[in-house]
């Protein structure tokens, strides 16, 4: 058996029931599924012996310790050669394994991240958050669309390490504060080869409100700031872009009520993003609808990541001021 999926779930059966039924439909058949349940009060117990003539499939009950440890017991009890990680918000396309091995076996891969997109039956609002969480105008293209697939740093919705890479790292030393990212950033410290495979996407059926979106965005700028204290190069300049993206915006506006001619051309610059926002989204997803919610999740997303790094910045002064 070559591959081994790993999929901590918390509180979700029915996601898990859609994930499960995309890996029978795969065209690769060498994989086992390990379900590891953390803690969750809505079990899906009920769900997974359904496909017990359809995958192999083991299931794990632990108690509540966070997605990253729930994926290292996972692989603590996997047979495969290679694991590979999902959340269980994620669908998988049917040759999404067969283009993973292909990749794998190649590249000579020791780890690999693969990039998220929308499917075409998710809602308008899941495709505006997809948009803003994966293009280029907003996240600069780290996550999915570099041009060179070894400076990717992997996400736990979809990556992967070998046997070996997870026996020598001893996989994830945080529970779920930029772990994936961490991890990541220390296998290849290790000398292991962790490259994109833009070809192994997955389908992120995320199930944000606006509200819970922005909260997200933030938790992300400050999980970034968690993952300098174990690798202090985590934080690179790209990552400050939605902190000049917040603190330009509220300058402009500063200026605006000052009556300054200069916030002008500040606010200027808004405009033609946001013109570049809309018009792109809706070229990809051909819906104006989605168009103009892209504009709102992108600069929710843009602004909350910026006082996310922000938050954390100086949560981090203040605890190493203590110390």
């Amino acid at each position: 058996m070559f591959f081994s999926v790993i999929i901590p779930v918390y509180n979700r059966p029915q996601e898990i029931k859609e994930l499960l039924q995309s890996l029978a439909n795969q065209s690769y058949k060498d994989f086992e599924v390990i379900i590891v349940e953390d803690g969750s009060i809505f079990t899906c117990e009920e769900i997974f012996p359904l496909f017990h003539d359809k995958l192999n499939v083991s299931y794990y009950f632990i108690e509540n310790i966070g997605q990253g440890f729930a994926r290292n017991f996972g692989m603590e009890n996997a047979k495969g050669d290679y694991f590979v990680l999902f959340d269980s918000d994620c669908i998988i396309p049917s040759d999404y394994f067969d283009a993973l091995h292909t990749a794998v076996k190649k590249r000579k891969l020791d780890a690999h991240g693969g990039p998220d997109d929308a499917g075409p039956g998710f809602s308008n609002f899941q495709k505006a958050i997809n948009y803003s969480m994966t293009s280029v105008l907003t996240t600069g293209g780290i996550r999915g669309k570099l041009k060179d697939p070894s400076k990717y740093q992997a996400r736990g919705y979809n990556m992967g390490l070998s046997r070996e890479a997870f026996e020598v790292s001893k996989g994830f030393v945080d529970p779920n504060k930029g772990e994936d990212i961490e991890l990541s950033i220390r296998l290849k410290k290790l000398g292991f080869r962790l490259e994109l495979v833009e070809e192994a996407f997955v389908y992120h059926k995320r199930k944000n409100t606006f509200r819970t979106f922005l909260r997200q965005s933030f938790s992300f700028g400050q999980n970034r700031v968690n993952v300098s204290r174990y690798h202090p190069d985590a934080i690179q300049l790209i990552h400050f872009l939605p902190t000049f993206f917040l603190l330009g915006g509220l300058f402009g506006v500063a200026l605006l009520l000052k009556a300054s001619p200069i916030s002008f051309w500040i606010l200027q610059l808004y405009h033609i993003w946001i013109l570049l926002v809309f018009f792109d989204s809706l070229i990809k997803y051909r819906s104006l609808v989605v168009g103009f919610l892209a504009i709102f999740t992108s600069f929710g997303q843009l602004t909350f990541y910026g006082a996310g790094l922000i938050f954390g910045l100086m949560e981090k002064l203040v605890s190493e001021g203590k110390q």
